[in-house]
């Protein structure tokens, strides 16, 4: 068909199969990554709201945790330190002052409530002893009396061996950077006073937990992007034996997942258990597309067909069998976005972005590349033998 009689969609898209338009798409693309990666420096690991969440911040639960924190010294966000001792080292001076010196340190940061463990319950001991008066409020040096005060706390605080107990450390929230905050702080701690009497351990409680699994997400968040790439370089290598080829397909990739993290940035989604696999499955669903697109195009060039004529005969082909998925796809998440949860809404338009995003790389930033990158084949003309 000439350019008049095709669909203006089709000789829109073969538009950058030509070096002008090509350009263009390729600068757009390459300032949109330069843009999302500067981005995407903001993207957090952890959670980035208090409560839940994955409920919206007017939600009932949402509404009683904040008002538990504002009201409350305790709250439902619990880092445990574990103390460990020698045994009977829970009755040790030397010990428990250390604890006193890391409470002091936890309760100077922003986002600690209450720091509760054996040494507190030991001081308010000492000042019951003595009428309830605030200034006995105070470890004593006196061995008999501390032992007196962790007795009455033994089968509540301490091991049977007394010699492991937990500081627990109320948080306002859980969200990433104060649990980096109070990581941080413990670290600081042990290096500053290292110490036989009492080791401080990290971590427990709900807000522990999630503090180490933070620091595992930040690491498998890089690894796994790695190892999803070097599967899919590998595999379209194999697929399409031509290494330009494979930087056709794997560019429009990064450049989605740079921009998913930019999104991630602007949604204020962090990137934890619920939210990785999300970041991968962009990488998958492009890929596909890829796949799709220029087999078929390379196909056509080993035919020796121009990159116009091949491209044309690719959208003819696949080329509409991905528009139309990326469309169903992209249909059937959208409507999640109205969800009363904010995580399926959040995930709702995280996905929608990437079907309809890799839709475009896929119909124009590759053909784009190709231009620049991918040289048709001349054929060798056949002769007939007499």
């Amino acid at each position: 068909k000439s350019m008049q009689e095709m669909h203006a969609l089709w000789r829109f898209l073969l538009l950058f199969t030509h070096k002008g338009p090509a350009a263009v798409a390729i600068v757009v693309s390459a300032l949109m990554a330069v843009g999302g990666l500067y981005v995407s420096r903001d993207l957090q690991i952890g959670d980035l709201d208090p409560g839940a969440p994955e409920l919206r911040a007017d939600s009932r639960y949402n509404q009683d945790v904040a008002y538990n924190v504002a009201h409350y010294s305790v709250s439902t966000d619990v880092f445990a330190i574990i103390v460990k001792t020698p045994a009977d080292g829970c009755i040790d001076y030397k010990g428990l002052i250390l604890a006193n010196e890391l409470e002091w340190r936890l309760l100077q940061l922003e986002g600690v409530e209450d720091v509760r463990g054996l040494n507190v319950r030991v001081r308010e001991i000492m000042a019951g002893m003595n009428e309830g008066n605030l200034k006995w409020q105070a470890l004593f040096r006196n061995q008999d009396t501390i032992n007196y005060a962790v007795s009455e706390l033994v089968p509540e605080y301490v091991d049977p061996a007394c010699s492991i107990w937990p500081m627990q450390v109320y948080l306002a929230d859980h969200k990433a950077t104060t649990l980096t905050r109070v990581v941080e702080a413990l670290e600081q701690f042990n290096t500053d006073w290292p110490s036989q009497r009492a080791e401080f351990l990290g971590a427990a409680g709900s807000s522990g937990f999630e503090a180490a699994t933070n620091i595992i997400v930040k690491q498998a968040n890089r690894d796994m992007l790695y190892y999803v790439y070097g599967a899919v370089i590998l595999l379209c290598l194999l697929t399409f034996r031509s290494l330009m080829g494979v930087v056709c397909a794997v560019v429009p990739l990064m450049l989605t997942s740079v921009l998913c993290e930019a999104l991630m940035v602007w949604l204020e989604i962090g990137v934890k258990v619920a939210t990785l696999p999300v970041i991968a499955l962009g990488v998958g669903i492009g890929v596909d597309y890829a796949l799709y697109v220029l087999t078929v195009i390379l196909a056509k060039e080993r035919q020796g067909m121009d990159l116009t004529t091949a491209y044309y005969e690719t959208l003819n082909f696949t080329g509409r069998v991905v528009a139309l998925i990326a469309v169903t796809l992209a249909a059937g998440v959208v409507t999640w976005a109205a969800s009363p949860i904010k995580f399926q809404a959040d995930m709702g338009i995280l996905l929608t972005f990437m079907f309809i995003w890799n839709m475009f790389g896929a119909l124009i930033l590759m053909p784009a590349l190709a231009t620049f990158l991918i040289k048709p084949k001349p054929v060798a003309p056949q002769t007939n033998k007499a």
